[in-house]
């Protein structure tokens, strides 16, 4: 009997690490940084929600958050997973990459100027996959971001808790929030 209850403790406490290396995995994995990190930006252009599209002039949904900065900043992955596009789309978001983190995220990074990764190649949370440039409906150098969770766009604004202290994530709302256009 008391062999069972050891082979039962011990499957158990198996169980247990398991799921401790699935959380260290699910948080390295979650987009908690800022792509472009502060010291390289200009200012954040276009937050999250209804915009006037700068090229249509028109009221249309701005799924993510634009950084304004100079052409050729490099842009960082968010978090660890792998990377599923990587070229020249005619979508609009020009050159991108995207992201696939697990656990039901993805994140898209758009108007590139140059792509450092491939798709298939596994990436980790401060990575560069690009350069920051002009491609695709775009009216000024600067890097769309936007947060998928669960095949849903999220407000990316919500995912930078590892990178700002609150005084300065108060400051990027604001920022946001204000932009009456975006930038693609």
């Amino acid at each position: 009997m008391l062999t069972r209850q050891v082979v039962v403790q011990s499957k158990s406490l198996d169980e247990v690490a398991s799921l401790v290396l699935r959380k260290q995995e699910m948080l390295a994995s979650i987009p908690a940084i800022q792509p472009i990190p502060n010291e390289d930006l200009t200012q954040t252009a276009g937050g999250f929600g209804w915009r006037i599209h700068p090229i249509h002039k028109i009221q249309k949904f701005h799924a993510g958050m634009d950084f304004t900065c100079k052409q050729g900043t490099p842009i960082h992955s968010t978090g660890d997973g792998r990377v599923v596009y990587s070229e020249y789309g005619t979508n609009g978001y020009g050159m991108h990459v995207i992201v696939d983190h697990g656990f039901g995220y993805q994140t898209l990074y758009a108007h590139l100027s140059k792509l450092q990764v491939r798709n298939g190649q596994r990436v980790k949370r401060g990575d560069v996959l690009g350069l920051v440039g002009n491609t695709g409906l775009s009216v000024g150098p600067h890097l769309h971001y936007e947060v998928h969770r669960n095949n849903e766009a999220v407000d990316p604004a919500n995912y930078y808790f590892n990178d700002l202290s609150p005084a300065e994530y108060v400051r990027m709302l604001e920022l946001s929030r204000n932009a009456g256009q975006a930038l693609d």
